[in-house]
């Protein structure tokens, strides 16, 4: 089979032997697979990357010297199954997979190992327990996607939000898309999409932003006092007094009244924001600009150290929450939204490469104004 091999950076379109389906695994003819910013940070940064993870407790990490197959976002057509593999998966059935793999006691990342290829390729090998039968006659293009949206739908799920709150989502590459995408199929009635990129900015809208922002001309944090945010430190104090003022003129004890009204979930408003950038500083300047009790899905992968000032979310009694991945049901139910047309991905999807094209997609890439998504085919040419 052809594949797309990465070694020390390097790209290129490469002959290898077919893949064999081992016990409880499937063999896959690729149909599509999207090209990831984690790819991009992987190609030029994977020792660094393969450090920290390893420092996390994961040693199977790619470096920069071995010969890896990149290729985590797919959907592919049933082969051949190994043994143990249910009739569920006979061959023509049509599957998506979380990118993952057991070797014995160890697991790999699918499109991160030396030992256990991706999707930049024509056939690939995945565990039919964490397989999943595409439903509905959906697209390969969007079934593909199943697995960013459901990194996507995993920090939603995090974050915790109402469809009353207001979510604000900072950066709108493909992963702050996947997160507008999400927040929309949850019922958020109020999303605020920021980016500098005009080209972005229109995607945002694409996938149900209901406010869109250039950060270049405005905050979207500026409007807090429309929401009835808690936008400086004046405001907790005279919250504190008022409250206690106005509970003061009942009838019963103010601390009876305080406590109740705490039960039932009464508490200042605030807004809901995803960190979808990852780059250094844009954390400490969200934490700078967000209202008071603001909570912040920190979504984007900054491969770098960061600077923040613990004291200003001190000051403000920000909520900071870090997310990694989904679960085997979320990655279900993200495939099923998909399929019933709950969430809807396709603004997402700008271009699709061959695997020799695949090198130039990554180029591509760099350019937020052109492209968001780029899926392979590997049976596509060009």
């Amino acid at each position: 089979m052809k594949a797309v091999v990465c070694q020390n950076g390097k790209l290129t379109v490469e002959t290898m032997a077919d893949p064999v389906p081992q016990q409880g695994q499937l063999l896959l003819r690729v149909e599509r697979c999207g090209i990831c910013g984690s790819d991009l940070h992987a190609r030029q940064d994977c020792g660094h990357w393969a450090d920290l993870v390893r420092r996390a407790g994961y040693n199977n990490f790619m470096r920069p010297d071995d010969r890896v197959v990149f290729g985590h976002e797919f959907c592919g057509e049933v082969l051949e199954a190994g043994g143990g593999v249910s009739r569920g998966f006979r061959a023509g059935t049509r599957v998506v997979a979380m990118p993952v793999m057991r070797h014995g006691a160890e697991i790999d990342m699918i499109g991160f190992s030396p030992r256990t290829n991706g999707a930049y390729a024509e056939r690939l090998c995945v565990d039919a327990s964490l397989a999943f039968p595409v439903p509905n006659g959906l697209s390969a293009d969007l079934a593909a996607l199943t697995e960013p949206m459901a990194v996507g739908w995993h920090a939603i799920r995090r974050s915790e939000i109402k469809a009353k709150d207001v979510a604000i989502v900072v950066g709108c590459g493909p992963i702050g898309l996947a997160v507008i995408c999400g927040l929309k199929a949850r019922g958020v009635k109020t999303v605020i999409a920021s980016d500098f990129s005009p080209g972005r900015r229109k995607l945002a809208e694409a996938c149900g932003a209901d406010i869109v922002i250039d950060p270049a001309q405005g905050s979207p944090y500026a409007d807090w006092r429309s929401y009835g945010f808690v936008g400086e430190l004046q405001g907790l104090f005279e919250l504190a007094f008022d409250t206690r003022e106005v509970l003061g003129k009942l009838p019963l004890p103010w601390w009876h009244v305080w406590r109740i009204a705490e039960a039932l979930g009464a508490a200042p408003k605030r807004p809901v924001i995803f960190e979808c950038v990852g780059v250094p500083g844009v954390l400490n300047s969200i934490i700078e600009g967000a209202p008071l009790f603001s909570r912040i899905i920190v979504v984007g992968v900054c491969m770098q150290s960061d600077t923040i000032e613990p004291s200003m979310g001190i000051h403000k009694e920000i909520d900071l929450r870090f997310v990694l991945g989904y679960s085997p049901v979320e990655f279900r139910d993200v495939l099923h939204m998909i399929a019933v047309g709950r969430l809807d991905p396709s603004p997402l999807v700008t271009g699709t490469v061959g695997l020799d094209g695949v090198a130039g997609a990554f180029d591509a890439l760099k350019d937020p104004e052109k492209h968001a998504k780029i899926l392979v085919d590997p049976g596509h040419a060009g």
